[in-house]
């Protein structure tokens, strides 16, 4: 896949606050990636941003202020040059860092548009994304970026973002927010609510025979150590679908959710661990309140921006001239000089383009590399003269994912749920259901459709079932169709339909994933002036997307430095 994004995310307060993802973010977040093919600007872009894109490109926008750097310093002069592989949405973030801090900048994006795996679209009164729905800002360097490109006028929360569902018995089921609530709900057997009440003294130990052959325990295998089987099914099952499309025996527990594992580690149960890092997290927040009596509190959960999540990206854009951008422009080689001690151009980067066929050479101090890994894999690298062999980067699975954007007239929904949408177990599928699941996406933000029009977007395929995902569209309006009139009492034909297939849709993190993030290790620290950032490295949300770019270009910047120095 080009990228990975976050589509929703799903609220887990049902054990005891705590969540089940992280301690900070109390959510699972469902994510999607960017296909990578083109669709015209004006498709795309509200008329607003479409005029904003053509002064961005056509240089006539202003650049951002310099700001100081979060590694230190500012850049010597003359000033240096990287190039960064990729404008989605981690190459973005980047190339911003780094052009606010003095670094000339040329990004490289295969297709002709930005943005990756951020795709909105405006069309017929309706609009929708294509890739991700929601993100949430948990990471410090979001929160930042946020700020400093002035976009938060722009932010929108979705509408009752607290409601989600989950099916049960052919049914959504109102996942409940707290422990009260849970013990009301039927989403679960009283046996299973008394484990997750229970699990700080029930829950089991860690041993070999719970773990798979490389040792690796499965992320279905440490939730039901905590929480019983049932949990898994009804709980993690379809978080997991939405979080990497993966199914929960296959995925690595460490990799997938690394807060929650060192929450294992670091306390034993997980609903302990959870309350005593809430508790703690709050006492921070109310010294800093205490020394900023001022700072104003800023809406929680996720959000999206007016005219979809591709704003952001479009935001980023204004910040690069027109040669900083070079859209239809594919890297094909790589090319280190280093030496030994870092030389101004020690990078070279060969490219073709739309209009000119013939390769490109632009000589370049550093690289960011933002590609998918199994694109990263059929480049020719070399290094001071001798090709570089990339035999080292492993296989990379991926689920494929089809999502459908369809329009029910209001009176012919019998049953509309309002909230953030539904998602469907595997267990489900007997019931004959076939998604992964639903977002009520004009639920979440009326200006989304006519006032007479529900619009949702609904995700097939996964790990789960990846054959399905290349359905044809008209077999797939017919799923979709069916599992909405069996859920929300949709009658009759949808009034409109639009289909995207994803073939890479999100790389998995598999119980094998050690060796992607060493094969990332090895380029980065055989390769002097070399660094990877996106989601095969730091996390499949946007949040984490642009947290992998920014902190990839601070790395950048303080090797620039150290350059300088010697």
């Amino acid at each position: 896949m080009i990228g990975s994004m976050t589509i929703c995310s799903w609220k887990t307060r049902t054990i005891h606050g705590p969540n089940l993802s992280s301690p900070e973010d109390s959510r699972f977040v469902l994510v999607l990636p960017m296909n990578s093919s083109l669709h015209d600007h004006h498709r795309h872009l509200s008329p607003h941003l479409h005029r904003k894109a053509r002064a961005v490109w056509s240089g006539r926008e202003p650049r951002n202020a310099k700001m100081s750097s979060a590694a230190g310093g500012d850049i010597s002069s003359p000033a240096k040059r990287v190039a960064v592989v990729g404008a989605g949405v981690s190459g973005l973030a980047a190339a911003y860092k780094l052009k606010s801090n003095g670094v000339n900048v040329t990004v490289y994006e295969a297709e002709g548009k930005i943005g990756g795996k951020l795709r909105s679209v405006l069309q017929g009164g309706l609009i929708w994304d294509e890739g991700a729905n929601t993100m949430t800002e948990s990471e410090v360097e979001v929160r930042n970026l946020l700020d400093e490109l002035g976009i938060r006028e722009k932010q929108q929360y979705p509408l009752s973002q607290n409601k989600r569902y989950i099916v049960r018995n052919g049914m959504p089921v109102l996942i409940p927010t707290n422990p009260i609530a849970l013990i009301k709900s039927n989403i679960l057997s009283t046996q299973s609510k008394f484990k997750i009440i229970m699990e700080p003294l029930l829950w089991k130990k860690r041993t070999n025979s719970l773990t798979s052959g490389d040792g690796q325990e499965s992320v279905g295998e440490f939730f039901e150590r905590h929480f019983g089987r049932e949990v898994v099914d009804y709980l993690i099952d379809p978080f997991v679908a939405g979080t990497s499309g993966g199914d929960p025996e296959s995925l690595s527990m460490p990799h997938s959710f690394p807060e929650v594992w060192n929450l294992e580690e670091r306390f034993g149960s997980i609903i302990a661990g959870a309350i005593k890092s809430k508790l703690s997290a709050t006492r921070e927040k109310g010294g800093e309140l205490k020394s900023s009596p001022d700072k104003k509190k800023r809406p929680r959960g996720s959000f999206s921006f007016q005219g979809g999540m591709q704003t952001l990206a479009y935001v980023l854009c204004q910040k690069l001239s027109q040669d900083d951008l070079k859209l239809k422009s594919k890297v094909l080689s790589l090319s280190c000089s280093h030496d030994g001690a870092p030389a101004s151009g020690d990078w070279s980067v060969s490219y073709s383009s739309d209009h000119n066929k013939h390769l490109q050479d632009s000589t370049f101090d550093a690289v960011i590399m933002t590609a998918p890994l199994c694109n990263v894999k059929e480049l020719k690298i070399t290094k001071r003269g001798n090709l570089f062999p990339l035999n080292f980067i492993p296989e990379i699975t991926y689920a494929p994912l089809s999502v459908m954007i369809t329009t029910f007239r209001k009176e012919n929904v019998k049953r509309p749920l309002e909230g953030f949408g539904v998602l469907v177990p595997s267990e489900e599928q007997k019931n004959g259901l076939r998604t992964l699941g639903t977002l009520f996406s004009s639920m979440m933000f009326p200006d989304r459709a006519p006032n007479d029009l529900y619009l949702y977007t609904t995700f097939i395929g996964g790990s789960r079932n990846r054959e399905l995902a290349k359905a044809s569209k008209d077999e797939l309006k017919q799923i979709v169709t069916s599992d909405l009139r069996r859920l929300l009492g949709a009658e009759g034909e949808p009034t409109f339909v639009n289909h995207c297939y994803w073939s890479k849709a999100f790389p998995l993190y598999g119980q094998n994933y050690d060796s992607v993030l060493q094969a990332i290790t090895k380029l980065e620290e055989e390769l002097p002036g070399f660094f990877y950032a996106g989601n095969h490295k730091d996390g499949l949300s946007v949040g984490k997307s642009i947290a992998s770019g920014c902190k990839a270009a601070d790395l950048v910047i303080s090797y620039l430095n150290s350059s300088s120095d010697d």
